[in-house]
């Protein structure tokens, strides 16, 4: 173990670990732009650097290691110098539309200029002029907001394996693309998600069917039903309708798959079921459930007693709990009197 004074504040950390692993560590608060516990730090954002006493130059935290004795201000003079000469470049090529920009509330760069008081740019000069490729079902893809910080290209390359975008140009002409320019919907993108998840800005954002604002939504912790994996997940939800779903941590390393990310839309389709039907005079009419109940057990019984229970058949569902699924089973293998029970996660 290692010794490091993080604003006058010691601590004993292992060896190896970043400059910014070890403030976490105390809570000591640096902003990132590109940083993801998941992936490689590469620090290309430079909006974590720090000053080390005896340095030269102001490393960025999150690729720099800690070592014996070392002393580290996260908040000086010349990092707080440094850090507004970074927003401010950023912005020089940035549009500043916070006020209808879809990611007001919940945007790390809009969080940034707030606490570093940085209001417009500086540097006047040409900008990004990019199509908004609109071509995937579930998200678009805005490169004139993209701030390069690499996030989305190295969740998809590093964590979903998918290699859809990359950076494509040099310099100025700097962005994330497809192969070839094609769009996200000739690419191989998978549509997972992932990227727009991590995008800390509105470069990247789900097609939504309702707008909302940040603070307008309540996150209601769940576990995805899709498959047996048991990915966990936010809801978020505006006036007791879900508007997006966020990756949680849990078994799934905070990823999901089209499915859970996107496929939410069916909770408020006028067309889903939310009560009981029954059929009255030759038609399906809403009942209340101790009505569907009265239907079921009657049906069951009098065909039992007609042809016997061989003639009973119970289809279960992977997108309810193994309890349930048991408790399926066992009602028409002990209740019924029938093994023919299938499941739709049967290959």
């Amino acid at each position: 173990m290692v010794t490091v004074t993080i604003n006058g504040q010691k601590v004993e950390v292992a060896p190896e670990t970043t400059v910014l692993e070890a403030a976490e560590k105390i809570g000591v608060k640096i902003p990132t732009f590109c940083h993801d516990p998941r992936l490689k730090p590469h620090g290309s954002c430079r909006i974590c650097v720090v000053e080390v006493k005896g340095g030269g130059n102001l490393p960025t935290a999150c690729v720099t290691p800690v070592w014996e004795g070392m002393e580290v201000e996260t908040e000086s003079h010349d990092v707080v110098v440094a850090r507004k000469e970074i927003l401010d470049l950023i912005l020089a090529d940035h549009p500043l539309e916070c006020l209808t920009c879809e990611r007001a509330g919940s945007c790390t760069l809009q969080d940034l200029c707030y606490q570093y008081e940085i209001e417009e740019t500086s540097f006047d000069g040409e900008r990004t002029n990019y199509p908004i490729d609109e071509s995937n079902d579930f998200y678009y893809s805005d490169q004139n907001k993209c701030i390069k910080c690499g996030k989305c290209v190295m969740v998809c390359d590093q964590l979903q394996q998918t290699n859809a975008i990359g950076f494509i140009g040099r310099g100025f002409e700097t962005h994330v693309g497809t192969p070839f320019e094609l769009g996200l919907e000739h690419s191989t993108c998978v549509s997972c998600g992932n990227c727009v998840s991590v995008c800390p800005v509105d470069s990247l954002g789900p097609k939504k069917k309702v707008k909302y604002r940040s603070w307008e939504v309540d996150k209601v912790r769940t576990t995805c039903s899709y498959c047996g994996v048991g990915c966990q997940m936010d809801l978020l939800v505006k006036d007791n309708r879900v508007v997006e779903v966020q990756p949680a941590e849990g078994v799934n390393n905070r990823m999901l798959c089209v499915k859970g990310k996107f496929a939410f839309d069916f909770l408020s389709h006028p067309d889903r079921l939310k009560k009981p039907l029954v059929r009255k005079n030759g038609r399906l009419q809403e009942a209340t459930w101790d009505e569907a109940y009265d239907v079921i057990t009657g049906k069951i019984k009098e065909i039992k007693e007609a042809h016997g229970p061989s003639v009973f058949a119970g289809l279960t569902s992977a997108r309810v709990s193994t309890e349930d699924n048991y408790m399926m089973q066992k009602f028409m293998r002990a209740a019924i009197g029938t093994n023919s029970v299938d499941h739709c996660a049967r290959l």
